[in-house]
């Protein structure tokens, strides 16, 4: 399986997407990366694989990369020798099976549109991330930036597009579906909700009614829906909490002896909490909607998050991620 990586992503870019196409490869031996970007840049940080992977990963060079600040849809369009606008070009020809980017996201949307399409019945995609919860749930939020104003049926196919997620790829027999509102109560939520909400009563979908911001975290529901404004808002929140928290930890810690020695006992109790909530141990997260496999991981991955990227991409594909929500769309749903 050949796998397509924007090298020039991200803010740690071509280092780390390089070190994380290694680190994949080690981990499969049946992996071949294809990193595309400036091959003078990339060549150097290559040296330290092992012969046997290093054979397994092919540079395709490009001096032109799309930036963090760009605008979307200009530079998808304008910079057709970009690294991102290759790697997607490689999968649109089959010559990779997926594309990895950490680089800019809008970029990225514009990008699966483009040059790949969107699956029929969709009519915008979705970024889908799965949240670790206090419960033993793993919800998936969508979306988190993809669309970010949508009208109720890009609700309604970000839910079916979830629950197929959910049901097919992560073996929840019937999940269940909510959309992110201000309240519980039925009046809740504005136009666009509140029409969504209807529509998603309409269908067969387990949708369960409204959850509140509070609930995301507790795992109260297998599929979480908003517009891709209030998603990103509501993940960047979480992730500053968790370092704020930290940080706090790491202040207090420091003032005195005694909670230094009380961390020796609570170190393995932190340690899993930090790998149960660690967003590099999920990777990245598949565009849902187009007709290829996109992989976005986080602006700020390094090699680990760039590595499971890799392993979402080859799951994803192994499971038929795009042609099983294109066949249950195709049948009407779930």
């Amino acid at each position: 399986m050949i796998l397509a990586v924007d090298a020039m992503g991200g803010d740690k870019a071509p280092l780390e997407p390089c070190r994380g196409a290694i680190m994949a490869c080690q981990m499969d031996s049946s992996l071949q990366v294809a990193l595309v970007g400036d091959a003078s840049k990339m060549s150097s940080f290559l040296d330290e694989a092992p012969a046997e992977v290093r054979k397994r990963i092919h540079l395709v060079h490009t001096d032109e990369f799309i930036s963090m600040d760009e605008s979307p849809s200009v530079s998808i369009r304008k910079k057709r020798n970009s690294s991102m606008r290759l790697a997607m070009e490689m999968v649109r020809v089959k010559d990779a099976e997926a594309v990895i980017s950490a680089g800019n996201t809008g970029a990225i949307v514009a990008g699966g549109i483009l040059v790949l399409g969107r699956i029929p019945g969709i009519d915008r995609p979705g970024l889908g991330v799965p949240i670790a919860t206090l419960s033993s749930r793993v919800s998936l939020l969508l979306d988190v930036g993809a669309t970010v104003r949508c009208k109720p049926i890009n609700l309604t196919q970000f839910a079916l597009m979830g629950s197929i997620y959910m049901k097919s790829l992560v073996g929840v027999s019937d999940p269940t579906v909510a959309l992110l509102s201000n309240g519980e109560e039925d009046i809740k939520g504005d136009d666009v909700v509140l029409q969504a909400r209807e529509m998603l009563k309409a269908s067969s979908l387990n949708f369960v009614g409204y959850v509140e911001g509070k609930d995301v975290p507790l795992g109260t529901t297998d599929v979480v829906v908003c517009d891709g404004y209030t998603g990103n808002v509501l993940l960047k929140f979480g992730e500053g909490l968790g370092e704020g928290v930290m940080n706090l930890m790491k202040e207090e810690i420091s003032k005195s002896f005694l909670p230094k020695v009380g961390l020796l006992f609570m170190l393995p109790m932190l340690k899993k909490l930090h790998y149960r909530f660690d967003y590099e141990r999920h990777g990245g997260t598949p565009l849902l909607g187009v007709r290829g496999t996109v992989i976005k991981a986080h602006g700020r991955s390094r090699a680990k998050a760039i590595c499971n990227a890799l392993m979402v991409a080859r799951d994803f594909v192994a499971r038929r991620g795009v042609q099983t929500i294109e066949d249950e769309l195709a049948k009407g749903g779930i």
